[in-house]
C-alpha cells in the first residue's frame, strides 16, 4: 500500500433544490499529506467527501485519485483507493459482530480467511480496542462505535483515508489513541473537523472552506492562527492559541 495524490479541478456540486454546495473548488493533494478540512456546519465538507468517494458526482468539473477519475465505471477501483469514516459511527456498522463488521470489507476483496482475520486484528490492536471483538455494534457506546468504524475502514488498507468528525464523542483516552493512529498512518489524510486543537497537531496544511468554496489553503498552524479569517469563517481558534492570545492582551494591560 502506498499513499497516492489527489487532483480537484474546477469542482462544482449542486444538489436537485438548487443549492450549491460546491462552488468551483480546486485544489491538490500530494500523496501521503495529512490536511485538516474545516469550515462551519453547512459549508461543504461532507458534500466534497461523498464526491471523492463517488457517493455523489460532480455537477461540473472532476477528480482524480492518483491516476483514476471518479466515475460511474471507476467506482470499484475508487472504493479500493479510498476509505471514508462516516460522521455517524451508525451509517457504517450493520452486522452483529463488531469482527464481522471490520472483516466485511476485506472478505469483498477477496482475501482469504486467514489474511481477513490478520486485517481485522491488526486494526483493533492499532485502536486499542481489541476486547470490543465479539461485541454487537448496536450494544457500543458513540465512542466506542466511532472507533469500530474507524477500524472498519482501516483493515481495507485504503491509499487514501477521509475522516468526517473523527474525534466527536470519544473521551480523551480514545481521542488520543485515534490521534496517534492517524499521525502514524502512511496514507494520504483528509480530516474534517471542528476539533481544531487536533487539527493543528496532527495537520501540516489545512484548508477552510466556506459556503462550497475555498478561502485559505496553507500552513495549518499559520491559518488556524489567524482569528478574523477564522471568525469570519464562523470557526474559533484552537485552544492553545486562544490562551496565547490571552496572555499577550493581559501582559500588554499590565504594561500600560
Amino acid at each position: 500500500m502506498q499513499p497516492t495524490s489527489i487532483t480537484i479541478d474546477d469542482l462544482v456540486f449542486t444538489y436537485p433544490d438548487g443549492h450549491a454546495a460546491i462552488d468551483h473548488l480546486s485544489l491538490k493533494v500530494a500523496p501521503g499529506e495529512c490536511i485538516a478540512l474545516v469550515g462551519a456546519n453547512g459549508a461543504g465538507k461532507s458534500t466534497l467527501f461523498h464526491l471523492l468517494t463517488g457517493i455523489l458526482f460532480p455537477t461540473e468539473g472532476g477528480i482524480t485519485i492518483g491516476d483514476t477519475r471518479v466515475e460511474k465505471k471507476t467506482l470499484r477501483d475508487i472504493r479500493r483507493l479510498v476509505g471514508l469514516v462516516f460522521q455517524n459511527p451508525d451509517d457504517q456498522l450493520f452486522t452483529t459482530r463488531v469482527s464481522e463488521d471490520i472483516a466485511f470489507g476485506p472478505q469483498n476483496m477477496g482475501l482469504s480467511p486467514e489474511a481477513v482475520d490478520a486485517r481485522v486484528t491488526q486494526a483493533l490492536t492499532l485502536l486499542g480496542i481489541e476486547k470490543l471483538r465479539d461485541r454487537m455494534p448496536a450494544h457500543l457506546s458513540i465512542g466506542e462505535k466511532r472507533m469500530v468504524a474507524v477500524a472498519s475502514v482501516l483493515s481495507m488498507s485504503p491509499e487514501v483515508i477521509l475522516f468526517d468528525e473523527p474525534s466527536s464523542f470519544l473521551d480523551p483516552w480514545a481521542r488520543r489513541r485515534l490521534m496517534e493512529t492517524i499521525s502514524a498512518m502512511p496514507q494520504t489524510r483528509i480530516i474534517a473537523t471542528h476539533d481544531l486543537d487536533m487539527a493543528e497537531e496532527l495537520c501540516d496544511r489545512a484548508i477552510v472552506l466556506r459556503e462550497g468554496a475555498c478561502v485559505a489553503d496553507g500552513a495549518c498552524t499559520q491559518i488556524l492562527s489567524d482569528a478574523p479569517l477564522l471568525e469570519n469563517c464562523h470557526l474559533e481558534m484552537p485552544f492553545k492559541f486562544q490562551r496565547c492570545s490571552s496572555c499577550s492582551h493581559g501582559y500588554e494591560a499590565i504594561l500600560s
